[in-house]
């Protein structure tokens, strides 16, 4: 039976209800996990909140600790679980494939890797029709970095501050944000460009982004033009005329920034920051790890609503809802490149992630989750909003779909970023009632907002409320 639990803050707020029922807790007690993690776990692989969750079961878009207490994901095991914990459909066909054939390499033909690749290949506008499977965010973004130098015999890439790519040798360069920066050499050839971010960089107003909620600085532009673009463009210009060669290998950016706190760009950045590149002899890599598959809501790749057609495309994360795998999407033109000498992935593609993959794509479509990213998120993006005006502390609420970040300030004047302590006890007493948020940003300031995307509004209802409760804790404390 499911514990109840009494919050150490307490709500009005009513979790909705779920007819699952975990199965009994049987394994070390937590006290002997929280010694294991010590001993025999690298301190590098940090957890959140001051008591860390000892997660034992997961079923859509809950998640159930040891002691049988119930959450509410809208982190999604961050932005990975995209179909929902333990979804029936993939979980059968994972079942299936495991007492079928685990493991071959693709040094052989089997159905599973055929069957994806064109599954998957169709969902992408021509020429990109051509993949490459890997197992990883940065195995595919460092796979995608190789294929662009070698395609275009140039080597300097470029990528935006605050980006997140990976933390493998060749994706440190263009992954800009301190805390993954280690202080031995990486990145020869990366150079990071201004990032433009309308709420936190020097220019932005309230027209700019592809959001249902903008931000809460004045504009004075007419319409059809935007000078927080004009400016930022500018500056990628400045970048190109002073810190790169003549000639380029590429540009990688998110159409959403994830670890960066779903920052968004003004509307036409990319199209034209694109151009600029194509000009250098350059290739666009987009960077759907965290934006693709529907999440987004009005497309199912972030790259589309920015109204291009990228060279390159990376996936991961929500790909495999959990499993281990990612890929490389291209053109035959440019995956040729790599072809004229061996380059080898042992795992990628096997036949167990191929058809996890399949079966993801299957549920997506089935369940009608871009649809329902769509809806559920423009509804919370809209519901965060009244949060916005109601505290001074919550900066900006943006995002589009179920990619949403809620920035958190000292006050909205000065937009300095709420003290890291501060955003966490607000996430702990998030997490004491229910609901678990990521966090993200430069100083850790953005509370990301990225669930399974089978969450209802009912869900949404039960979170905002929560989140409202946690907000009103922080300023009684304050007081």
């Amino acid at each position: 039976r499911q514990q109840k639990w009494k919050s150490s803050v307490s709500t009005q707020a009513r979790m909705p209800p779920c007819d699952f029922v975990p199965e009994k807790y049987e394994s070390y007690p937590y006290e002997r996990m929280q010694r294991i993690r010590e001993q025999n776990i690298a301190p590098s692989l940090r957890t959140y909140y001051r008591k860390p969750l000892l997660l034992h079961q997961g079923h859509m878009q809950w998640l159930f600790d040891h002691e049988g207490r119930r959450y509410l994901d809208l982190f999604a095991g961050i932005v990975t679980v995209s179909v929902g914990h333990c979804h029936p459909k993939v979980t059968m066909a994972t079942q299936k494939q495991l007492a079928r054939l685990w493991h071959t390499t693709n040094i052989y033909m089997y159905p599973a890797i055929h069957e994806y690749a064109e599954k998957l290949t169709s969902l992408f506008p021509d020429p990109l029709k051509v993949v490459y499977l890997t197992n990883s965010g940065s195995e595919a973004n460092d796979l995608a970095m190789f294929m662009a130098r070698l395609h275009t015999c140039n080597f300097d890439i470029i990528s935006l501050r605050g980006g997140y790519h990976g933390g493998s040798p060749y994706t440190l360069g263009v992954t800009s944000l301190t805390p993954y920066k280690h202080g031995v050499a990486n990145g020869f050839g990366c150079t990071t460009t201004m990032l433009p971010d309308v709420f936190r960089g020097p220019w932005g107003g309230s027209h700019c982004r592809d959001s249902p909620v903008q931000t809460v600085r004045k504009c004075s532009c007419t319409e059809g033009a935007c000078l927080a673009k004009d400016q930022y463009i500018e500056q990628f210009k400045d970048t190109l005329n002073t810190s790169v060669p003549k000639t380029v290998a590429g540009f990688i950016a998110e159409p959403i920034q994830g670890v960066n706190g779903a920052v968004q760009y003004p509307r036409n950045f990319l199209k034209e920051a694109y151009q600029l590149i194509r000009e250098r002899g350059g290739l666009y890599i987009s960077d759907e790890v965290q934006t693709g598959f529907g999440r987004t809501g009005s497309h199912f790749w972030g790259f589309q609503a920015h109204g291009v057609v990228p060279d390159i495309v990376t996936l991961a994360k929500g790909i495999g809802n959990g499993f281990p795998m990612a890929a490389v999407v291209t053109t035959r033109e440019i995956a040729s490149s790599l072809a004229q000498n061996l380059h080898f992935n042992t795992f990628g593609g096997s036949p167990l992630a191929c058809v996890v993959g399949a079966a993801v794509l299957d549920a997506i479509e089935e369940d009608g989750l871009q649809k329902n990213s769509e809806a559920v998120g423009t509804y919370m993006l809209l519901e965060l909003a009244k949060l916005r005006d109601e505290f001074e502390i919550v900066g900006d609420v943006r995002g589009k779909g179920l990619m949403i970040g809620v920035e958190m300030v000292t006050d909205k004047d000065s937009r300095r970023p709420l003290p890291a302590e501060e955003v966490s006890q607000i996430m702990e007493d998030c997490k004491d009632m229910g609901v678990l948020i990521g966090r993200g940003g430069l100083y850790s300031q953005t509370f990301r907002i990225k669930p399974p995307m089978c969450i209802t509004k009912r869900d949404v209802d039960f979170a905002v409320e929560v989140f409202h409760t946690a907000l009103q804790k922080h300023v009684e404390r304050a007081a």
